[in-house]
């Protein structure tokens, strides 16, 4: 796969990130307490859920990053190898970021944030043709 594909994979894979989070609170609030605006006085929801929100908002947050530097690499002519594997790692360590937070690991969730973040600066590189 190209940059661009994996880039609609992570895409998708952010854009599902939600679906835990409203499960959980189908079955804490049902499906009138879940489709009814958040109120204070809602049962709580479970901790998993609430990580899978945090960490759905963190996966918009750097995917507006990292989308910006892979669509200008692109239609700037300078996808190569580098920018692939950025991609993919990119994928992969939003993935796991996701998973270890929704399972509350710290310092796993740290390392992969980092990752990610990684691909990141590895795009911008190949933009201002530091590498």
């Amino acid at each position: 796969m190209n940059e661009l594909q994996w880039l609609a994979a992570t895409s998708l894979m952010t854009a599902l990130f939600w679906v835990p989070y409203v499960i959980n609170r189908m079955a804490v609030l049902g499906i009138p307490g879940t489709l009814a605006n958040p109120a204070t006085n809602n049962s709580p929801l479970a901790d998993w859920a609430l990580r899978t929100k945090s960490a759905h908002s963190n996966a918009v947050e750097n995917l507006v990053v990292f989308a910006t530097l892979l669509l200008i690499a692109n239609a700037t002519g300078q996808s190569n190898d580098l920018t692939i594997f950025a991609s993919i790692l990119f994928f992969c360590a939003r993935l796991c970021h996701f998973v270890v937070y929704v399972l509350g690991i710290p310092i796993v969730r740290t390392l992969a944030f980092t990752a990610g973040w990684v691909a990141q600066v590895m795009v911008a590189f190949v933009i201002l043709e530091v590498v």
